[in-house]
């Protein structure tokens, strides 16, 4: 415990230092923290690359669900503090002379802070896109391309990095997560996309594989949630440390929650099995008009504008279990939008384009 205050004094250090002295940066952090966001994987990430590699796309998917699953159980498990309550709360300061930290209105997540989210989700998905896109030139066989290999290799992995860095300082600096919360998070995320390059079943999976694996994600969520609160150890305690010394109530959001993240997972990853193992998909991705590149560019640009649609369904946040109902429903949705829904309509209106030019 004393090593612990001692570990977050000295982030508390860090954090006031960067508010003090990186202000100048301050709306290209808030910008990098958005960037971090796990959400961005399903609506920006996972549209690009599932038309341009359905492979990768997938594999995407399972990253970022499972990945965030484990954040979720890392989370419950380490008992992480953030630095926006735990400066409120902690005894190690003298005449309870609190350093004072800014908030922001990205600041206030509700959910523990150990392994950061936000970090893992990026530099997960960031390593599959990465080694994705290098496994088109490791194949090169002639010197001017080994060459070339290695030069789109230095620049991918300081690209990667680069990213990592400023995503890991953008959530230090607005307080909502200590130093070596996000460096666990980073290199956590790693393990898992790493993990998954060696696991090609998922490439195969039936719908009834994608549905065993979310009743199993959800069972053990909930039965670990329920089996310490019999213990009297609420996984919960976040929230109301959360709710209490935020800087504005209204910068509370529930979609922060850990339910709220493992629910819209959940649906993501059931979207995604519904899609794949779909007609429509079968019809439109597996037929002659995959192959053409202007498919894809059209898939692509009216998976990402629909995706964007999503964005003005405003789900009612008064009933929580009538949210977490919605929001599955709409995670669910936006694979199943990208997977089968868009191709099969550009498909569909490709083939009568044809049809009146014969």
């Amino acid at each position: 415990s004393i090593k612990m205050d001692l570990l977050h004094s000295n982030g508390v250090l860090i954090i006031q230092h960067l508010q003090r002295d990186y202000r100048a940066y301050q709306d290209f952090l808030n910008f990098m923290s958005h960037v971090g966001d796990p959400r961005n994987i399903f609506s920006i990430y996972f549209p690009l690359w599932f038309q341009l590699n359905q492979v990768v796309g997938t594999k995407m998917i399972w990253v970022a669900v499972i990945g965030d699953w484990f954040n979720l159980i890392f989370k419950w498990i380490l008992f992480g503090h953030r630095p926006y309550w735990w400066v409120q709360e902690t005894m190690i300061y003298p005449n309870q002379s609190s350093p004072c930290l800014e908030q922001f209105p990205i600041t206030c997540e509700t959910g523990p802070g150990s392994p950061s989210g936000h970090a893992m989700g990026s530099s997960c998905v960031w390593y599959v896109m990465v080694t994705a896109a290098l496994s088109y030139t490791v194949r090169w066989k002639d010197k001017l391309a080994v060459t070339l290999h290695r030069l789109t290799w230095s620049f991918l992995w300081s690209i990667f990095w680069i990213i990592q860095i400023s995503v890991c300082i953008s959530r230090v600096f607005i307080a909502t997560h200590f130093p070596h919360q996000v460096i666990l998070g980073v290199f956590a995320g790693i393990l898992v996309a790493e993990a998954f390059e060696h696991t090609p079943a998922i490439q195969t999976a039936s719908l009834r594989m994608y549905i065993k694996t979310n009743l199993f994600l959800f069972i053990f969520a909930l039965g670990f949630y329920l089996s310490l609160k019999l213990l009297d150890i609420d996984l919960l305690w976040s929230v109301p440390k959360a709710k209490k010394w935020c800087a504005n109530p209204d910068w509370i959001n529930i979609d922060t929650t850990p339910f709220a993240g493992l629910v819209r997972n959940l649906g993501a990853l059931f979207g995604l099995g519904l899609g794949i193992n779909s007609e429509m998909f079968i019809t439109s991705c597996k037929g002659k008009n995959s192959c053409k590149l202007s498919f894809r560019i059209l898939c692509i640009a009216a998976s990402l504008a629909t995706l964007q649609l999503y964005n003005f369904i405003k789900i009612p946040t008064q009933t929580e279990y009538l949210f977490y109902i919605l929001s599955f429903c709409k995670s669910a949705a936006m694979p199943l939008t990208v997977v089968a829904l868009v191709p099969y309509c550009v498909h569909s209106l490709m083939r009568t384009t044809e049809k009146k030019l014969n």
